[in-house]
């Protein structure tokens, strides 16, 4: 089955008892036993929901895995992958990542005893250099945010598997219709359902798919254990979303692409930052290991005045943090975003004051275009 269809049809039944073709939204929070000792499958919603489940047996489809947990955000889903380890234990994290990622590794994670090594995420002997004897588990984003920069997924599952340490990999920027990252080798898939996979901006939520049965079962048991688990009702709204995800990225891409063009023939802009542009250094490395280029651009304006007039003069994207959905949006990583990642580090990385994050929707593409015109040229009038 293609994964257009998968998406519409995935994790989805008649419900048995009323033939609804939706699934429903279980909104109870505990089951009646048949009799002593004996359910009927289900006890509790912290341990398992029918329309959770269905979400999960969704995800785990779209990513070619064996099984998937949803939790309450997407943080809380890469919190549960890290509770997979121990104290005394070591990650190996790509450098350019989500400012949560970052937050939550260096406040908590390492709070909790296992070390966490940051290293140049388009370098795979960057990752085997920093790979020690306690090293179990390997984390990055492919494209990162908001860099837009690429990891060999391939060459970095071989470094991980030869050191006997897991690959995760958030998948979040392209989705499974995008990217499939178990299929390059990788042990677990992250994803913020909150962003493309709802795709309306209007749940939280977060899914770990992994083809590994023994981890799926170790995951659902942090999920039972400790409780972060996606709500019925949001978990529905990411069931509805996937329903028009092949449609809805087409469309993202579509308007992406062109917009990519118009900002990089744009005086005043010194970078785009577009995996989908022949100009993009790891351009080769999108087209071999992705389905496609996404939705998601970053661009430099020189300074953050330059970026705060953009972002104050555009009027169909909208100043918001969060990313994904159909109506698009502006975001300035350094001051939203990244804020939580130390200066020095986002200097490092290109996370400029200048910097503009841009999730592009679906309206009509000459409208998005007339509008980041007009930002630009409110950026250009300040000296």
């Amino acid at each position: 089955m293609k994964i257009a269809t998968l998406c519409v049809h995935a994790g989805h039944r008649p419900d048995a008892l009323t033939g609804a073709v939706t699934v429903p939204i279980y909104a109870t929070s505990t089951y009646a036993y048949t009799r002593f000792g004996e359910h009927r499958g289900w006890e509790y919603s912290r341990t398992a929901n029918p329309t959770r489940t269905a979400l999960e047996q969704a995800m785990a489809a779209l990513e070619g895995g064996a099984d998937a947990c949803g939790f309450a955000s997407g943080m809380a889903a890469i919190d549960a992958v890290t509770d997979l380890l121990q104290s005394g234990d070591h990650i190996v994290a790509g450098d350019d990542l989500y400012g949560g990622t970052h937050r939550l590794f260096t406040s908590v994670t390492e709070r909790h005893g296992v070390a966490v090594t940051f290293v140049d995420a388009t370098d795979p002997a960057a990752f085997r250099d920093a790979i020690t004897r306690h090293t179990r588990l390997v984390f990055v984003e492919t494209p990162t945010n908001p860099t837009m920069r690429l990891v060999d997924l391939a060459a970095i599952a071989e470094i991980s598997h030869a050191h006997d340490a897991l690959l995760a990999v958030d998948n979040t920027f392209l989705t499974p219709l995008l990217q499939q990252p178990l299929d390059l080798g990788a042990d677990l898939v992250v994803h913020s359902t909150t962003k493309y996979l709802n795709g309306h901006s209007d749940g939280l939520g977060g899914v770990v798919v992994t083809g590994v049965p023994d981890l799926g079962e170790r995951l659902h048991t942090i999920q039972n254990t400790a409780g972060a688990v996606i709500g019925p009702f949001d978990a529905y709204l990411v069931l509805r979303g996937l329903k028009t995800l092949a449609a809805r990225m087409a469309a993202h891409e579509s308007n992406a692409g062109r917009l990519a063009g118009v900002l990089a023939a744009a005086q005043g802009v010194s970078a785009v930052h577009y995996p989908g542009l022949a100009t993009h250094p790891q351009h080769h490395l999108a087209r071999s290991q992705q389905q496609g280029f996404g939705a998601m651009i970053s661009f430099d304006l020189g300074s953050e005045s330059r970026a705060a007039a953009f972002c104050d003069e555009v009027q169909v994207f909208t100043l918001a943090e969060s990313l994904g959905g159909v109506e698009s949006l502006v975001c300035h990583p350094a001051s939203m975003t990244h804020a939580a990642v130390p200066e020095h580090t986002r200097c490092r990385l290109g996370i400029t004051d200048g910097l503009v994050r841009l999730s592009v929707g679906i309206e009509d593409v000459d409208d998005l275009r007339d509008d980041i015109e007009q930002g630009l040229q409110a950026a250009a009038r300040v000296s």
